[in-house]
């Protein structure tokens, strides 16, 4: 061989350093997408050919929901441990606590059933004995118990949330943000426990760098729990409800009647979300999917939650005057939640939560 300055093979990069390289020069192309710096869109179409957007939640808003539901689990965390060694103490406390309760509300009241005191009394005593045990008999056990709540807590918090909530916990509802299918409809139990599950891989290995790598690379900003369960992280969105339909034209009678409006208190928030929708984008589907939609609408509301629809009213017209019980229901909680002050000189906007 001859003795020329050739390069060494010492001094090439390696094969992992060229797919880092490669790898972050992808994320810097990524990171310059509008998606990233702005909330993204996931569009659904129904079968009736009516589109639907969501807006996708932001990964800064999703990392602040996630630090908040830390410090929440955290906080439950160190509560499960402070149980145990308390537990004589509180066990103490509930105790007294019931039996003067009890002799409190015998003498004023001796036919009543005393389900509080009792209550009191037995969580005391279950207190007691676990404390009892966790102090005296089998230490061991105690030490157990508060590794295996912890990871209870610690995986069940946002499952069980978002089954309950529909999609939401306490971050997520901080935030304005809720877990939903990626057809538009509501999470349940299956998909709070999938996506969760997959939770301990996009920790990896700190502050969810695979998941945030993962929601890089997918259209609708999924982690591997979301692709898992087949889940999307959107906005909510508060819609503003024209006067027209708060107060629609026409026959209204079963606005006032009490059967009618029990029956719209029933509907879930998703439901309500497709009645607005649906009610406020009528005008702009063609005739034949107009009338497709508030079909399927009105059998939706009579087949699933019992609505009764007289005769000489129309689909469109039943769907329009549960969208106007809805939004006088809404604006009711809004008035009864809100400080007392004058009415405001109209309402023509109500903001369904």
């Amino acid at each position: 061989m001859g003795r020329g300055r050739a390069f060494s093979t010492d001094l090439a990069p390696p094969a992992w350093a060229l797919v880092l390289s490669a790898g972050l020069r992808k994320t810097a192309r990524l990171m310059a997408d509008d998606r990233l710096h702005l909330d993204g869109q996931h569009r659904v179409l129904t079968p009736e050919y009516v589109e639907f957007d969501f807006v996708l939640a932001g990964m800064l808003t999703r990392f602040l929901a996630w630090l908040v539901d830390t410090f929440v689990t955290i906080a439950l965390s160190v509560a499960i441990v402070f149980v145990p060694i308390f537990a004589l103490y509180l066990g103490a406390a509930l105790g007294v606590a019931g039996v003067v309760l009890f002799f409190v509300r015998r003498s004023r009241s001796p036919d009543e059933p005393q389900v509080l005191s009792v209550a009191l009394i037995g969580a005391a005593l279950v207190l007691l004995l676990g404390g009892l045990a966790i102090h005296f008999i089998a230490p061991g056990i105690g030490s157990a118990l508060v590794i295996i709540l912890y990871f209870l807590v610690d995986w069940g918090y946002a499952i069980v949330l978002e089954a309950l909530w529909g999609g939401q916990t306490v971050g997520k509802r901080a935030f304005g943000l809720r877990v939903i299918q990626e057809s538009g409809v509501r999470i349940g139990w299956v998909q709070a426990l999938l996506r969760n599950l997959a939770r301990p891989v996009d920790r990896l290995p700190v502050f969810y760098l695979v998941g945030g790598i993962t929601a890089l690379f997918t259209p609708a900003q999924q982690r591997l729990g979301d692709l898992l369960a087949g889940t999307i992280v959107v906005r909510e969105r508060r819609l503003k409800i024209p006067a027209s339909l708060s107060r629609p034209e026409g026959d209204t009678a079963l606005l006032a009647d009490p059967d009618f409006r029990a029956r719209v208190a029933r509907l879930s928030p998703e439901e309500e979300t497709v009645l607005f929708t649906a009610a406020m984008r009528r005008e702009e589907l063609g005739m034949e999917a107009r009338l497709h939609l508030f079909s399927t609408l009105s059998n939706r509301l009579q087949d699933e939650v019992g609505f009764f629809k007289p005769p000489h009213l129309s689909d469109e017209k039943l769907v329009l005057l549960v969208t106007a019980a809805l939004a006088a229901r809404k604006a009711e909680k809004s008035r009864a939640a809100g400080p007392k002050r004058a009415p405001a000189p109209s309402r023509s906007n109500v903001a369904p939560t």
